[in-house]
């Protein structure tokens, strides 16, 4: 894992279950967004309420605002990020993950949603 400033402390706990679970046998940028890829549309439950938590110049969200997450978009569109679909103002399109916060009570997609959010808080990069 390709490693910038981190914007968050070492959590070993996440560290484990992301080199174990998450990006295990990746030997490339590919393998490792697959892996995040595939881990996410696995664990989450679509569909979900999330909540933006700040702007992205790559979405039109806002900080604050709530919005109902229907899925994923294809891998190909996860190269670099990982991106889900949400319904927003009666359109449907996609935005980065890191940008939404979890609304919903189910334990394990606040995990799986909280473990993207250290990996890029962190500062990791696919290799």
């Amino acid at each position: 894992m390709g490693a910038a400033m981190p914007k968050r402390k070492e959590d070993p706990a996440r560290e484990k279950r992301i080199s174990m679970e998450i990006v295990v046998d990746a030997y490339d940028a590919w393998e490792q967004a697959l892996g995040w890829y595939y881990y996410l549309q696995d664990t989450l439950r679509f569909p979900f309420p999330a909540k933006c938590l700040r702007q992205k110049a790559v979405s039109p969200l806002k900080a604050g605002e709530e919005v109902e997450v229907v899925g994923m978009p294809p891998e190909e569109e996860c190269e670099a990020e990982v991106f889900v679909t949400i319904k927003w103002q009666g359109r449907t399109f996609a935005v980065p993950l890191s940008q939404l916060e979890y609304s919903g009570k189910r334990k394990k997609m606040a995990q799986a949603i909280g473990d993207w959010h250290y990996w890029v808080d962190r500062g990791y990069r696919y290799c």
